[in-house]
């Protein structure tokens, strides 16, 4: 399933591969794409999306959608 989250607060790689990291923890499997300029994280997992958008939020980025 894929599920794209709108996502604030990250400006630079050390932010896109912490997330990425948070993501891959929840589901090893998942395949994360991560687009700063659109403010864009997608994730193709069968995983909750709730799990995903928390663990961003743990991160410190805003989930808006």
């Amino acid at each position: 399933m894929n599920q794209i989250f709108t996502v604030e607060g990250m400006t630079c790689g050390h932010c896109e591969k912490a997330v990425t990291k948070a993501l891959l923890a929840i589901d090893a499997q998942a395949k994360v794409t991560i687009d700063r300029l659109h403010n864009t994280v997608q994730v193709d997992s069968e995983k909750p999306r709730e799990t995903f958008a928390q663990a961003i939020a743990d991160e410190g980025y805003f989930v808006a959608a």
